[in-house]
This record gives C-alpha cells, structure tokens and sequence, in this order.
C-alpha cells in the first residue's frame, strides 16, 4: 500500500477515534463511573462477582467499601486455579493467556491473566493510538516505508491444560493477525526463540538487511541489540545502516539513565522518541505529543483507576482515592480493576499527575523499590535525575546501577552504597560522588535533612561494578531480555550482596 495512502488510513481511524478520546477527556469521570459499571455488570456471576455481590453494587463507594484492595499474593490462589483450567473465576469469558512476569524483588514467577478483551481492548487498542497520535504530530511520517524493529520475550506453553503463558510481548506477537508481521522485524519465529543469547544475533543478522525506519522495546535491552548491529556492521551510528530510522517507542524502564547513549548512536536531531507506559496487567498511559515527558493517562482501554497518596502508603492512614480526587504534583501508588477480572488490584508502580485537565502522569517508580531506612524517602525519579545531571556535567555514561542501604551500626551512621556500572566511568570518582550527594540534596528535602552536617547519613558510598556484572546476575536468575529489569532502589542488602558476590 502505498505511504500516502496508508497516512490517509490512519488519519481517517484517528479521527473516528479522536471522538472517543475527546470524550474521556471532557468527561473522564462519567467513562470511568460508565467502565466500572460494565466490568461489574459483565463479572456478577463469577465466583469473585458473587462473593461480593456485585450485581447489588450501585455506586463507586459501594465499589469500594465492599471489594478489598488486593496484591498477586492475595490473588495468586485464584490465577493458579484459573491456570488449571477452571474459568468463571474473576472474568465470566474464558482467560487462556497468562503473562509471566518474574517479579523484580525475587525470583518467583507471576501469572497475570489475559483477556481476550484485554488484548483487543487494551494492549492492541492502545498500539492503534500510539501509531495515530504519532502521524497526528509528524504528518510527513514515512513510517510505513520501512518496518518496525520490534524487542521482545519468548513464549512458553503450559501444556498441562491448554493455557498459554510466556512474556507479553510474545503474548501479543503470537496473537497479532498474520499481515502484521509484514510491517514488522524480525521475524515471529526469531522473536519467539527462548535462548536471549542465540536471539540476539539471530535478531541482529535478520534485521540488518531491512529498511527499519522505527524501533520498539525496553530501552537497556534495546540498547544491547543495537550495539550488537554496530558491532556485527561496523558502523558508528544507526543511521548508516537504517537511514530511514525516524522514531523509537519505548516504555518498561525510565528512559533517563539511556537518552544520552541513543543519541549517540542515533545522531539526528530529528529524530523522535515516544514513551509509554504499560505492563503485564494492562496499557495505562500514552505520550501523545511530540518532545513531551508527560503521558495521557488512557481512560477507556477497560482499566478502572484508584490511587494510593504515598505520603500515607503503608501506614494505619493509608485511604484509596478515586481519579477525580487525585491532586496536581503529588505521588500515587496505582490500583487497577481490569477487562481480564483484576479487581481492586496493585500493580506496585508508583506514579505523579503533571496535569489534571487532561489527566497526564509520569512514572516515579515502584512502591518496593525505594529507600527510607532513614526517612530520607528516596525515590527512582530522584536517582534517575540526579544521575542524569551528574553524567551531563562530568561526561561519563551508566549501563547499570542499583543503591541499597548501609545500615546503621553502634557508633557507625547509615549511608547508600551505590553499585554503578559505567559504560564510560568518570575521571574521578570522588568528585562524582560528592556531585550526586548534592544534586540528590537539590531534588530531595528529606535526603537532604537526613545529609546535613552528616547527622544521620554519610556521604554516599560508590562501588564500581566491573563490565558485565549485572549482566551475569541477570543470567543467573534466568532474567535475560524480554521486560526484566534491574532494581533500582531497595530498603535491604540482599540484591546488591548477590551482585558483589558476582564481582
């Protein structure tokens, strides 16, 4: 199909679909109270849907006073249950996917339940949109000139019941109609491959000889592929091998700690970059403009949205808030009730509302993966930009890195010991040190207080990871590629004594 006919297509689905976005935007309540009330109404006779009586349920407060918040823990018997086989559990359609997710605090596998309607109207709804607000904003887009790179998991089956499970991506490419694939590199049959190290070169040798004009994955992942491409090619920059190569979606990790190594590799100023926010248990927010950090949060994929304020997350004060009371600048732990009979549930990531009118949002981190041993309330946007501000001013690049306490002991005050991973390390270490301490006491007000005269913090402690350290913890706990990431941030030692022991 030729690329002015295929933009007029797009542009003609985006309108018919800029309608139903502009209703959740004027009315964001009403779609959310009229979603609640679908996904109640479509569960009443499932086991969870009678247990609280959900066909009795009028309104959101008795949404809320009836139905308990809940976390995989508390839902693992049901999904386990559900993976055997029964159905008419949490969702009155049949579930027969289940995205696994290895967790980020431990090893043990998660099962989160797919939806046929959470697929179409979710995780697919939410690629038409991205693709249409992208040709909305760049209407000289030649995108479909050329293919996607795509990055994703590997697919397992489940053989004891007929229920599928593997990564999401592979979910999703699995499941996409076979004209899809035409449009996209590489192939389904690389993408699906199990062993991360042999798909790699698989991936690199595939996609070198297309015309790749967008890329799509986690970004530390992705950085890996195309450094392999520049090393398999020999080229200095992308752009010699993809000269068409025009935008990059990318989502699962903050893009921070990676901006400066893109635009090294891919030297166009020009060139775009899209971020999105989605999981294992849905699509939540799209960037929908050009150049933009906020995201719209997307009220109509069959996601009901509640918030917890962090200030009072985990404590005997803890309330959950609906999205019409959620404030401008403020953090919020994400609750979530889905098309694929998640109820009440919390996905663990953390997220702060730039904007109201719209609903925009940025992702701040996870509610595990922080650190207040001390009060200092240290959270991911914290070191993901003082990281960035750092790097900036002393000319050095960050693969990896994860922080955990030093612990207080006798006379002996506490600290975080950083274990960093540079790509290019700076010249002294000392003096970065002593500019992270700064730039963290700039960004955060508690860190500071606890850093004052060293009352209850030291300076930070840097310990240097050698060249592929986090790459070999990630090995061993079978966590190479698809969406697994580093924790960055943790209130114990255990992760970051593993990756010492790997030094």
């Amino acid at each position: 199909m030729p690329i002015p006919l295929v933009n007029s297509v797009a542009s003609w689905f985006l309108k018919k679909r800029f309608h139903q976005i502009d209703l959740f935007l004027k009315y964001p309540y009403e779609v959310q109270n009229e979603l609640l009330t679908q996904l109640l109404e479509l569960s009443k006779n499932t086991e969870i849907g009678k247990k609280y009586n959900f066909e009795s349920i009028g309104s959101y407060r008795e949404f809320a006073e009836r139905v308990p918040v809940s976390t995989y823990e508390t839902s693992h018997e049901l999904i386990e249950r559900s993976r055997r086989g029964e159905q008419n559990i949490f969702w009155a359609k049949p579930i027969k996917w289940f995205a696994k997710s290895s967790g980020t605090t431990n090893s043990k596998s998660k099962f989160i339940p797919v939806s046929n309607a959470s697929l179409e109207d979710c995780h697919y709804a939410a690629g038409k949109d991205l693709l249409c607000m992208y040709l909305n904003n760049n209407p000289d887009s030649e995108l479909f000139n050329g293919k996607n790179l795509r990055l994703g998991g590997s697919k397992e089956l489940y053989e004891e019941n007929g229920t599928i499970f593997g990564d999401l991506s592979a979910i999703l490419i699995d499941n996409m109609p076979f004209w899809a694939e035409f449009s996209s590199t590489p192939s389904n049959k690389v993408s699906l491959m199990s062993n991360w190290e042999t798909k790699m070169q698989a991936i690199v040798d595939e996609t070198i000889k297309e015309n790749v004009t967008s890329l799509a994955g986690v970004p530390s992942w992705m950085l890996v592929l195309l450094n392999n491409v520049l090393e398999t090619t020999a080229h200095s920059n992308l752009l010699e091998i993809w000269p068409n190569l025009e935008v990059y979606f990318h989502g699962g990790v903050s893009f921070m700690p990676y901006a400066d190594q893109y635009k090294k590799i891919i030297p166009s100023s020009s060139f775009k970059y899209y971020e999105t926010y989605n999981a294992s248990e849905g699509f939540f927010a799209i960037q929908d403009q050009n150049d933009s950090n906020d995201l719209l949060l997307m009220l109509d994929y069959g996601i009901f949205y509640e918030f917890i304020p962090m200030d009072v997350y985990g404590t005997k004060n803890e309330k959950v808030i609906p999205l019409y009371a959620v404030e401008k600048g403020k953090n919020y732990a994400v609750i979530i009730t889905t098309n694929a009979g998640l109820w009440r549930y919390q996905i663990g990531d953390t997220v702060r509302f730039t904007c109201i009118d719209p609903y925009r949002i940025k992702v701040t981190g996870r509610t595990k993966h922080f650190i207040n041993v001390f009060g200092e309330e240290l959270i991911i946007e914290n070191s993901e930009r003082a990281l960035k501000n750092v790097s900036e001013k002393v000319g050095c690049e960050i693969s990896e890195y994860t922080v955990a306490p030093i612990f207080m002991q006798g006379n002996n005050k506490g600290a975080h010991e950083w274990l960093i991973e540079f790509k290019t390390p700076p010249k002294d270490l000392n003096y970065f040190s002593e500019l992270l301490d700064n730039a963290l006491k700039a960004l955060n007000s508690d860190y500071e207080a606890k850093r004052y005269n060293n009352m209850t913090l030291n300076p930070p402690k840097i310990i240097l990871a050698r060249n592929g350290q986090f790459h070999d913890w990630l090995k061993s706990k079978n966590k190479l590629g698809g969406q697994h990431k580093i924790p960055r941030l943790s209130n114990s030692r255990i992760l970051l004594e593993e990756l010492m022991a790997l030094a």
